[in-house]
């Protein structure tokens, strides 16, 4: 009897990681973990979770499939943290539902335009130390941006030294294309590239026929010394 007493007592399908608290909003479950010294997502959070705060903690990467078990999340803060890679797959599962993504104030350079392009979520990427690049520019072009932290994307690094310390937005409205100044790079690089093989060639070639032109002056020259050698025997 105390066995299935037991059995009956266990919150079946909703414990709580060791280092986070579980509780309710508004009937729907949250889990906070917010300033826990987490250095990766917990493995344990609650399938039926709706609300989840992973802020102000040391996780430095969001692996793919992360949340994929927890189709019924809606919000995600992942601000304050060191995170520096995104995975392609990183938010697979939960792109229907998920309605709010913090990542602002991590240590964000890149990430795939896949991993967000597919969200229908409102996004915080503010504070991170962005290069701007074409991803980056098709995302902000894209995907649903929090308005009110958009300002406060900026170009950490850039193609472009004049484009560096100022928001991505500004860059863009001055009429910048990042898509097509990495179009023409690649274009300059394949130019160069194929102006060497040219080159190459072309040394080959004239390289070839001087030492077929080499060759042929010594054996013409080899015949016209076989009869005055012949004459001098006789």
């Amino acid at each position: 009897q105390a066995f299935f007493c037991l059995l009956l007592c266990i919150p079946w399908g909703s414990s709580c990681p060791p280092s986070c608290q579980c509780t309710e909003r508004a009937g729907a479950k949250a889990v906070l973990c917010s300033s826990r010294h987490l250095e990766e997502i917990p493995k344990d959070i609650p399938r039926d979770v709706v609300f989840l705060k992973l802020d102000a903690n040391s996780i430095t990467r969001i692996p793919s499939n992360a949340f994929r078990h927890l189709s019924h999340l809606e919000e995600i803060d992942l601000s304050r943290n060191a995170i520096e890679k995104i995975d392609r797959a990183a938010f697979k599962g939960v792109a229907a539902g998920l309605r709010t993504l913090d990542l602002s104030g991590n240590r964000i350079r890149s990430i795939p335009k896949e991993a967000l392009l597919a969200l229908n979520a409102k996004l915080r990427l503010a504070n991170n130390p962005w290069h701007c690049e074409c991803a980056l520019q098709e995302v902000l072009w894209e995907a649903r941006l929090d308005l009110d932290s958009v300002q406060d994307i900026t170009c950490h690094t850039a193609p472009r030294e004049e484009y560096v310390g100022k928001p991505l937005l500004q860059v863009l409205d001055a009429g910048v294309n990042l898509c097509s100044v990495r179009r023409r790079t690649m274009d300059v690089a394949m130019f160069v590239t194929m102006f060497g093989w040219f080159a190459m060639v072309i040394v080959y070639v004239i390289c070839y026929v001087r030492h077929n032109r080499e060759d042929s002056c010594r054996h013409r020259d080899y015949l016209r010394s076989l009869p005055s050698a012949q004459a001098r025997a006789e």
